[in-house]
């Protein structure tokens, strides 16, 4: 679980979001906020930031959220976040809400990054592996990293798989420096 700042903040809002029935809403939400830091370096630089004011943060999410048709509940807690000057976080608050909200309908959480866009076949392969694995549900957040050249890692709680061919490459290379 994310602890600290972040997953207080994250608890908070799984806590309403249960209490008001709307774990899906909240978490497609939070999604679509994600997918804009992800999208958006001018986004994101507003998020991380110290320049600007609570009050800019504030006024520049509320035009976000009214732009992308975020709900209520997400798009205020957005704001209090930023009223409170805890934005830089947002992204693990998403990250503890979304391992809350795995954990209360018993799946696991996973992460995974790959140097190219996978596609539905190749998620759902992956899916059905961890599944087989871990004995039950996977709910997967995909990354593209370009850097890893080719491969996976994948992040299963404080597990990590790593064939990528970025890694196998270093291992290569310190294995060829040491035959030296």
């Amino acid at each position: 679980m994310t602890s600290g700042v972040a997953g207080r903040y994250a608890s908070a809002l799984f806590d309403l979001a249960r209490e008001q029935g709307e774990l899906d809403a909240v978490d497609q939400d939070l999604g679509k906020f994600k997918a804009m830091l992800d999208a958006s370096d001018d986004l994101r630089r507003l998020v991380n930031s110290p320049a600007f004011t609570a009050e800019d943060q504030d006024r520049a999410l509320k035009a976000v959220m009214d732009w992308a048709s975020v709900g209520a509940t997400t798009g205020n807690f957005l704001r209090v976040v930023a009223r409170n000057r805890r934005l830089f976080a947002a992204e693990d608050m998403i990250k503890g809400f979304r391992q809350q909200l795995a954990l209360h309908r018993g799946e696991i959480a996973a992460e995974v990054q790959s140097a190219m866009p996978l596609n539905a076949e190749q998620v759902a392969a992956l899916k059905d592996k961890l599944k087989a694995s871990y004995g039950k549900d996977v709910r997967l957040e995909t990354k593209v990293d370009p850097s890893l050249l080719g491969g996976l890692v994948v992040k299963v709680g404080s597990r990590m798989f790593d064939s990528s061919l970025r890694t196998k490459l270093m291992n290569l290379k310190v294995v060829l420096k040491g035959a030296g």
